[in-house]
């Protein structure tokens, strides 16, 4: 009896090598035969994110070029603010420099008016 059950675990433990090894050689064939097919879809998924990183970099460029847009855009704007600013400036300082001379000016007429009537009065008197 020994025997037998010994055999049949014999035949057990054989029966499931082969089928391991069966297993394995379908496995090996499946991968052999499905090679081309694994090529083609790594080549696309290749292509695929070489695609994605193109247009990564587009958009990279779009946003620095619009960027530096925004920058020239606020430097002329502030040039801008910076020449209507000196502009006002030199503009009071016009209006200040003819107000000052204008002052001195009518100071210039009022003496001279005076000037006349004390020489006037001057001369009424000799």
């Amino acid at each position: 009896m020994r025997n037998i059950r010994n055999s049949e675990l014999t035949d057990r433990r054989s029966a499931a090598a082969d089928a391991k090894k069966a297993l394995l050689e379908a496995y090996r064939a499946a991968k052999e035969a499905a090679e081309p097919t694994q090529l083609a879809r790594q080549a696309e998924r290749q292509a695929v994110a070489a695609a994605r990183e193109e247009r990564r970099a587009g958009r990279e460029r779009a946003k620095a070029e619009e960027r530096e847009r925004l920058q020239a855009e606020a430097a002329e704007r502030e040039a801008a603010i910076a020449a209507a600013a000196r502009a006002e400036t030199e503009a009071r300082e016009a209006a200040d420099r003819s107000r000052i001379s204008r002052v001195i000016e009518d100071e210039a007429a009022r003496k001279a008016e005076r000037d006349r009537r004390y020489a006037n009065r001057k001369a009424r008197q000799a």
